[in-house]
């Protein structure tokens, strides 16, 4: 998932593209470790943003606006001393490594042209920006200062020489001969991540990708790997060719990683592929999303376990119930060997273990049936006997139907629920799910001293393409308040077909172009578990033919006369009202 250098040469070209020959407008450092440079750019404020976060080092262009701190850091004072106003002259990244330098050209209160480079390093919990003086090398300051307690190699403090990271011995993908290539591969046991030990700038993925364009169809060692050399040459060069296939890679809806080359290995996978225009838009996409993920993820954590932990228990129950009616189907036979006996009660012998008797209910052929007899029991007890297997099993069959009917919807609601966490962008949608939860006996309500007024958030509401108003329930209580209440009689009502998601609802003042049925289908496919597949079935209705049973969960609806579209859900393009 890391950004790595193969991705940083591509950014590179996006930048020394639109920067070179810009002027620095605005500085700021929305948070400790992060820094946005403003330029403009064709009339346009573009913001150059650059993290040196643990979890997400990044380089890139943001339109996302961010609140500042009431004082300016001190690094933020600092740049804004020497780089405001400042123009950009070059842009270079160290061969393909994940270091990158900004030379920027200032202008004094004096007049006096000076050159600093900003160095950026994007090196996981290792990353940093600096600020350096290019006539002497030295640091004017850094986002992060490293002492000689944290890093014997280098001390990253200001008006200290400027020390790069140690240089790395690995190959540039971009320059080396066969040689090269091959005392590496000596060097080295096979491993997934093989190319990534030989080259800079090569992450786990890119490695990947590489061993499975070379298709050594089991043949998975080192000693194969070198018998292909001229291959993997090749594969280099169409790599390098095709690196501007941007896009990020989703598994049930949650992010996984992105690149600048195809990633088949991902895609062949059932790997979603989403693809972009430039690294910027992607880098900007994928960082919001993930670190929106994560903070959802964390919040929602133990509502999530709670809900999957049920998940599984219902699914074990549904299928105890079911291995129960295939067992239940045996009662019959027992009612036939209890009847039998009682025709024939005068034949058997008292104390036999068993008896071969006529069953008159076969009609055109003579067939008897053997039944096993308890030979310390007397005839009429083990005519008892099946008759009460016989019952206890019609009975344990009735129950196991309603039970299985109920452990059912069950799932379904639970599986809804766990839909609707996935859909979460505030901690506030959370808390409504808690309190769903609550109300649905699967929580307990936590005592609280202190009357804590909770605000409750909207459904989700778009404009069609036609002007239409189209709702979306964000959670089961919504879905409720929007078929049940919000909506009138004659609106349409949206939902995919034995697939938990949102209920989604069409206002109606007269007839609906095709074009917002099919706007809104698609919001029903992308608000539900069907989000990530093909051919979503969408059910539709007007409200007036959904119906909600006495004493069902939250969310849950029968509902008839419908028509069903099939969809292959996309992000939707109709901006939300707020």
């Amino acid at each position: 998932m890391a950004l790595d250098g193969f991705f940083l040469k591509s950014l590179t070209e996006e930048l020394s593209k639109e920067l070179i020959g810009r002027r620095v407008e605005k500085i700021s450092q929305p948070e400790k470790d992060e820094i946005i440079l403003n330029f403009k750019i064709n009339r346009k404020n573009r913001g150059l943003l650059i993290s040196a976060s643990s979890n997400y080092p990044r380089i890139h262009f943001t339109d996302i606006k961010k609140e500042n701190p009431l004082s300016a850091p001190m690094f933020c004072m600092v740049l804004r001393k020497y780089l405001k106003g400042a123009r950009v002259l070059d842009i270079q990244q160290l061969t393909t490594d994940r270091v990158l330098n900004i030379v920027f050209e200032s202008t004094d209160e004096l007049g006096f042209v000076s050159n600093f480079i900003l160095i950026v390093e994007i090196m996981g919990r290792h990353s940093n920006i600096s600020l350096v003086r290019n006539s002497d090398n030295i640091i004017m300051d850094s986002i992060k200062h490293i002492g000689l307690s944290k890093n014997t190699y280098r001390t990253v403090l200001s008006g200290l020489p400027y020390v790069y990271p140690p240089e790395s011995k690995l190959l540039d993908p971009y320059n080396f001969t066969k040689e090269d290539l091959l005392s590496k591969l000596k060097e080295l046991d096979f491993s997934e991540k093989i190319f990534s030990r030989i080259f800079t700038g090569f992450g786990a993925e890119l490695s990947k990708e590489l061993l499975y364009r070379l298709d050594l169809k089991g043949d998975e060692n080192t000693d194969s790997i070198i018998s292909r050399i001229n291959q993997i040459q090749e594969i280099l060069e169409e790599l390098k060719i095709n690196n501007k296939n941007f896009g990020s890679y989703t598994l049930d809806g949650y992010l996984k990683t992105f690149h600048c080359v195809e990633l088949s290995h991902l895609i062949n996978s059932h790997m979603d592929f989403n693809k972009f225009d430039n690294p910027s838009e992607l880098c900007e996409k994928f960082y919001y999303e993930k670190d929106l993920q994560d903070r959802m993820h964390g919040k929602s954590a133990e509502i999530h376990k709670l809900v999957s932990n049920n998940i599984d228990r219902c699914a074990k129950k549904i299928k105890i119930l079911e291995k129960t009616l295939v067992d239940c189907k045996k009662r019959d036979k027992y009612q036939l060997y209890g009847e039998l006996l009682t025709s024939f009660i005068h034949s058997v012998e008292e104390g036999s273990e068993k008896v071969s008797l006529l069953n008159y209910y076969v009609t055109d052929k003579e067939e008897y049936v053997e039944i096993t007899l308890d030979p310390n029991k007397t005839v009429s007890e083990n005519i008892q006997k099946y008759y009460k297997r016989y019952n206890k099993m019609k009975k344990s069959e009735e129950m196991a139907q309603i039970q299985l009917t109920q452990a059912k919807e069950e799932l379904s609601y639970l599986n809804s629920v766990l839909v609707n966490i996935s859909n979460c962008r505030s901690t506030g949608e959370i808390s409504e799910i808690k309190k769903e939860l609550i109300e649905s006996g699967y929580l307990k309500k936590k005592k609280s001293k202190k009357k804590v007024k909770e605000g409750k958030s909207a459904p989700l509401h778009f404009v069609s393409s036609d002007g239409i108003d189209i709702y979306v329930g964000k959670n089961n209580l919504q879905n409720d308040y929007l078929t049940l209440k919000f909506a009138s009689k004659n609106d349409i009502w949206m939902h995919t077909k034995d697939i938990p998601g949102s209920h989604v609802i069409v206002k109606n003042s007269g007839n609906i172009p095709e074009s917002t049925l099919d706007e809104a289908a698609n919001l029903a496919a992308y608000y539900s578990k069907g989000k990530n597949s093909t051919k979503v079935p969408v059910d539709y209705t007007e409200v007036k033919n959904v119906k909600k049973p006495s004493g069902s969960k939250p969310g849950m609806v029968i509902y008839y006369t419908n028509k069903t579209f099939f969809i292959d859900p996309v992000e939707p393009k109709l901006e939300e009202v707020e």
